[in-house]
């Protein structure tokens, strides 16, 4: 149906918000059971299901794989709690941040926007080629590879590497 300021399309359907939250999407989207598991592993479901906002560089699966041998075995084990949670909260930061804030405060820092992690830590976004990178503090990169996975209480962007805080 045209209308004097656009068009409109009717559909037979109520179209409503995700109302999955971040833990949710990333056990479903069955790319992330390494993030799942570490999640569980490191008692951080039930904070990344709370009311938030949240947002989350979510390692995928092949990206704890890049891993060097062994150390996810490691993390995983109940003596290294405390690291295994720095190293997830490293990849959350408090707020909705969807991509075009990210891109915004690249531009405004003159190509890099540092951003404090939950765990306190410092992550650098920043451009390469045209695809916005995470750069942890020790210099690792992490490529965005899917942006503004919106949930219920936060946005996820997808990463292809886990960030280590020093």
């Amino acid at each position: 149906v045209k209308a004097s300021n656009g068009v409109i399309h009717a559909i037979d359907t109520v179209l409503m918000p995700s109302e999955k939250d971040i833990v949710d999407t990333a056990v479903a989207a069955g790319k992330f059971g390494t993030l799942a598991a570490a999640l569980k592993a490191a008692d951080l479901v039930e904070a990344l299901k709370g009311a938030g906002p949240f947002t989350v560089f979510a390692p995928t699966d092949e990206a704890f794989a890049k891993l060097p041998k062994g150390t996810l075995d490691s993390l995983l084990k109940p003596e290294n709690k405390a690291t295994l949670t720095k190293i997830l909260t490293y990849h959350v930061v408090a707020g909705n941040i969807d991509s075009k804030a990210v891109l915004k405060a690249i531009k405004k820092g003159n190509g890099k926007a540092e951003l404090t992690t939950v765990a306190g830590g410092k992550i650098t976004a920043m451009l390469e080629g045209g695809k916005v990178v995470i750069m942890d503090e020790k210099g690792g990169k992490s490529y965005v590879t899917i942006a503004d996975v919106r949930q219920s209480n936060g946005v996820i962007h997808v990463v292809d590497s886990v960030l280590l805080p020093n």
